[in-house]
C-alpha cells in the first residue's frame, strides 16, 4: 500500500483546491465529498467517484473498508495529517471521494416541479432547502446567481446526499429559467399573499425562494403567477427560507398524494 505523505503532492494539493474554492470546483466541473455518509449515498446512487480517498488510521475500519470495496478502483491512502489538509472540518470523517458534475440540465419546459433560488446565501439554508426538495419528490433546483455553492462542503452535509437525486444548475438567469419552466409558479412573501392553504397546487408548479431577510425581488416576484404566504398563528413575523420551503413543499406532497387517495 502507497501512502501520500507530503501536502505538497500536486494530488493533495488539487483536492485541497477542490475542497476549499468554489471556482475550482466550477472550473474542473468536479467536488469533493468527505465523510461515510456521502460517500455512501453517491454510490447507492450508482455514482463512480474519479477517487476514493482514505486516511492512512482508517484503513482498516470496517465501514471504509466496505465503502472502498465498492470502488472499483484501488483507493488512495493519505497519512492522517495529509487528510486533515484536504478535510473541511475538524474533526476528518477519514473517506472523501473526488467526484465528476455533470454539465447536463434539465429541459425546465417539461419537469413537473421545480424550485428557484434567489441569492440564498447561507450554505445551510440552500443544502437543506435541497434535502427538503428531495424528501417531498421537487427533484430539480435552479439557483441563481448570489446564491451560495450548491457543491460546498458546508452545502454538501446540509443537505445529506439528496444533491444525488436532484438536477441541481448554478449562476442561473432566474428570470429566463421561470420563463422557461412556464408552469405555474408561486412567490412566498411574509404578509399579503394568497394562503398557502388556499393555492391551486394542481399541475406544473415552480416556487420561488429568495434571500435571507430581503425575501424576493420586486422584479422576480412580478414574474410569479401567484403570492403565497404561510398563515402564522404565533408572534414570529417571518419563517426561516428553509423552513418556509419545507413547509411549501410538504403542502404540495400532502396535497396531491390526498387526491391521488380519493381518485
Amino acid at each position: 500500500m502507497t501512502v501520500l505523505t507530503s501536502r505538497d503532492n500536486p494530488r493533495v494539493q488539487r483536492w485541497r483546491r477542490l475542497t476549499q474554492q468554489a471556482r475550482e470546483r466550477r472550473r474542473e466541473r468536479r467536488a469533493m465529498l468527505e465523510g461515510p455518509h456521502l460517500v455512501g449515498a453517491y454510490l447507492a446512487a450508482g455514482g463512480v467517484p474519479e477517487a476514493l480517498i482514505v486516511s492512512e488510521s482508517a484503513a482498516g475500519d470496517a465501514e471504509i473498508a466496505a465503502l472502498a470495496k465498492r470502488y472499483s478502483k484501488p483507493a488512495f491512502v493519505l497519512a492522517d495529517s495529509v487528510f486533515r489538509a484536504i478535510s473541511d472540518t475538524e474533526t476528518p470523517a477519514e473517506i472523501a471521494a473526488e467526484i465528476a458534475l455533470s454539465g447536463a440540465e434539465p429541459a425546465l419546459e417539461s419537469v413537473p416541479s421545480c424550485v428557484f433560488l434567489e441569492s440564498v446565501q447561507d450554505a445551510g439554508n440552500v443544502g437543506a432547502i435541497l434535502r427538503n426538495a428531495a424528501a417531498f419528490g421537487v427533484r430539480t433546483v435552479v439557483l441563481g446567481r448570489g446564491c451560495d455553492d450548491a457543491w460546498s462542503p458546508k452545502v454538501l452535509r446540509a443537505a445529506m446526499g439528496a444533491h444525488f437525486s436532484l438536477w441541481t444548475t448554478e449562476n442561473a438567469d432566474l428570470a429566463a429559467a421561470v420563463g422557461r419552466f412556464g408552469g405555474k409558479t408561486l412567490c412566498t412573501v411574509p404578509r399579503g399573499g394568497v394562503p398557502l392553504p388556499e393555492v391551486d397546487l394542481r399541475g406544473r408548479v415552480g416556487w420561488i425562494f429568495g434571500a435571507e431577510g430581503q425575501g424576493v425581488s420586486d422584479a422576480l416576484a412580478a414574474l410569479a403567477s401567484v403570492k403565497v404566504t404561510i398563515p402564522m398563528p404565533g408572534a414570529a413575523e417571518s419563517l426561516n427560507v428553509a423552513a418556509a420551503a419545507a413547509i411549501c413543499f410538504y403542502e404540495m406532497a400532502r396535497t396531491l398524494n390526498t387526491r391521488v387517495a380519493r381518485s
